[in-house]
């Protein structure tokens, strides 16, 4: 994520981060736990994004986990006004291992604008089984070839180092942010 901040933020995005407080309690020992109920992670995040201040269009989205949850709070944010659109790494489109168990339900009906960048080898949602997920038309999918579920491809593979890939995201990011931008301004 820290590579992914440095290049949005050299492309003019403010990033702010904040931890889910199951992750934070994995960094400080114990037992691996699972994540708690997916309405208290709801509740985080949209505790984090009312902590904010800022001026402008707000983006809100996350990798894998923090994706998915911003994707299903994002819709009542965007429709109140208080977002501009989702960006999400790396979803999770089912777990694991489990491709017929598919977390996709609300991203069929999804209206906030949506990036969802995703590996082609992501074991969450590979190209071949997303295409045939029926996705709302607000969202674009950009695939970064090679790529696992941190969107980090093989070198010995694309010839572009994992840091290359992750710029490639950046880029990708800041070109359907400037396309929403001026329709919205075309308005």
């Amino acid at each position: 994520m820290h590579s992914i901040i440095k290049g949005l933020a050299v492309r003019g995005f403010r990033v702010v981060r904040f931890e889910f407080a199951y992750m934070a309690a994995r960094r400080t020992g114990g037992t691996k736990r699972p994540p708690p109920k997916i309405e208290l992670l709801q509740a985080e995040f949209r505790a984090a994004i009312a902590s904010l201040s800022h001026d402008g269009p707000l983006i809100i989205g996350g990798k894998s986990m923090g994706g998915r949850v911003a994707s299903l709070i994002s819709d009542d944010l965007h429709a109140a006004g208080r977002i501009s659109g989702l960006l999400c790494l790396g979803y999770p489109f089912h777990p694991r291992g489990k491709p017929e168990t598919r977390r996709t339900e609300h991203l069929a009906d999804l209206r906030a604008p949506t990036l969802i960048c995703q590996g082609t080898r992501d074991p969450f949602g590979t190209r071949e089984e997303v295409s045939s997920y029926n996705l709302s038309d607000r969202i674009v999918l950009k695939w970064v070839e090679d790529g696992d579920h941190d969107l980090k491809t093989r070198k010995s593979v694309t010839r572009l180092g994992p840091e290359d890939s992750l710029m490639q995201v950046c880029a990708e990011t800041a070109a359907w942010w400037s396309t929403l931008e001026e329709r919205s301004t075309n308005r």
